[in-house]
């Protein structure tokens, strides 16, 4: 029943992003879904984009190990970016009404930043894509009983087709029907499991002082850490093209406000709800926390949870996965077409053209992630190695341009360029305590000073 559930959901995923194909056109409407998404869609896009795999396992046994302070990286950085990006970037982004951030680069700084800050965003899109195609593969060989490559070959198929079909309007509709199936299932889950706990005040009670705690412990080091973790999503994602696509898709630019911080507040309920569920089950039987605390809750599902309540976990965390494999595909696709390619084309693409060419672009970083997935199957690291890119590299030279209408280019490659040298500095070689993500952040703002020192030719002198 299990196995016949997740075909029927194969089969209807790819079915909406067929039907979602009826409304592309041309590029716009592949890219951006023609600027014309309804708020609902696009709070859902902002949400699922979000809540994935790592919500449901990384966040739930860091906080049975370290409390609040464990899930401040995800979710909390999550909910932080998405408010940040509502409050202070949103309606600035939506004005600009460019395909990609690729194009605020090139506005700013000229076609070398441009080109530059696109391959950098590409190669961490791989890497996050990469790290969603092997959790659908595993989840795929757990349940399926086939082998890990087999599952991670249907999984990118799947999400590849409806993403080369339709686009933003597949991805919205899909993230959409996937939103609901996701609190659905959750919801289905913590009720069934409060009930058998004798309620919701019998759990909440179990959370330890400890476990509440947010504020780190009084040492330099620990307030530099806390600081880092809630720095590495909260503003390394900013300025990260799967956003800045599902804001440039919004109806209008109160949308684009409204929608993300919707999803913001959508994504801190739920996000909260494995922290309960992970609770509950130490309450239940503290032996299953024994192993790997991030099997812990399937592991629970499965042993515990009648046969429809397995059906709503297992699809409500495929679908988290997918939703966020997506628009990691589309993404880095369409600074690919956009900012790669089209650029180096001597003829002037057609729309219709172009959006072949963004199309290919989807199968091309489909292709890319798989090998990448293949090669190394490690979730943790590559999630972590591409979330490094935003943060250190494209932040700062971003806020510049958007914000204080800055136009040195290299001063921008300057910031790019430090701020990846000392992260790689701190990472690899003068490891200390301190999160390496901070003085690369650093050493990307004192780039972009020091670059200024340099000359730099006029952005317009440039050739395009």
């Amino acid at each position: 029943m299990l196995i016949g559930a997740i075909i029927i959901y194969f089969l209807l995923t790819l079915g909406i992003g067929f039907y979602a194909s009826r409304r592309v056109h041309n590029a716009g409407d592949f890219i951006n879904a023609g600027r014309n998404l309804h708020p609902a869609l696009n709070t859902a896009a902002l949400f699922a984009l979000w809540f994935g795999s790592e919500t449901v396992f990384g966040a739930s046994s860091e906080f049975a190990k370290h409390g609040i302070r464990g899930i401040i990286e995800d979710p909390l950085g999550g909910v932080l970016c998405l408010l940040l990006v509502g409050f202070f970037f949103s309606r600035k982004l939506y004005r600009l009404n460019l395909y990609t951030i690729g194009d605020l680069f090139r506005r700013s700084y000229g076609p070398k930043v441009e080109k530059l800050s696109t391959v950098l965003m590409i190669v961490s899109f791989i890497g996050y894509a990469a790290a969603q195609i092997v959790a659908l593969g595993l989840l795929m060989q757990t349940l399926l009983d086939i082998e890990l490559h087999w599952g991670m070959i249907i999984s990118v198929t799947i999400v590849m087709l409806y993403t080369f079909t339709g686009g933003m309007w597949a991805i919205s509709v899909t993230d959409f029907m996937q939103s609901v199936l996701i609190v659905s299932g959750l919801l289905a889950i913590t009720w069934y499991v409060t009930k058998m706990l004798g309620g919701v005040q019998h759990v909440l009670s179990s959370i330890t002082p400890e476990q509440t705690r947010i504020l780190p412990d009084n040492t330099i080091t620990d307030w530099l850490n806390w600081i880092s973790a809630w720095m590495v999503l909260g503003f390394g994602s900013i300025a990260s093209q799967d956003i800045f696509q599902r804001i440039n898709s919004a109806r209008s630019e109160q949308a684009a406000f409204t929608s993300t911080i919707s999803g913001a507040i959508i994504y801190l309920i739920f996000s909260m709800l494995p922290l309960y569920l992970i609770t509950a089950i130490k309450l239940f039987d503290p032996g299953l926390l024994l192993g790997d605390l991030q099997l812990t809750l399937p592991h629970f599902v499965i042993h515990e949870m009648p046969v429809w309540l397995q059906i709503l976990f297992f699809g409500s965390l495929m679908s988290a996965i997918m939703s966020t494999c997506s628009g990691a595909l589309l993404a880095p696709a369409s600074l690919l077409s956009e900012n790669i390619i089209k650029p180096q084309l001597k003829e002037k693409l057609s729309d219709r053209s172009f959006l072949a060419v963004t199309r290919m672009c989807v199968i091309i970083i489909s292709v890319l992630s798989f090998i990448l997935a293949m090669g190394k199957q490690n979730i943790f690291e590559l999630v972590s190695e591409s979330s490094v890119i935003g943060l250190v590299t494209i932040f700062v030279p971003f806020v510049a341009a958007l914000f204080f209408d800055h136009t040195h280019s290299n001063a921008a490659i300057a910031s790019m360029m430090t701020g990846t040298a000392v992260y790689i500095i701190f990472r690899f070689f003068l490891i200390t305590e301190i999160n390496p993500l901070l003085p690369g952040f650093c050493a990307s703002i004192l780039g972009l000073f020091l670059g200024q020192m340099l000359p730099s030719k006029d952005r317009l002198s440039d050739p395009a």
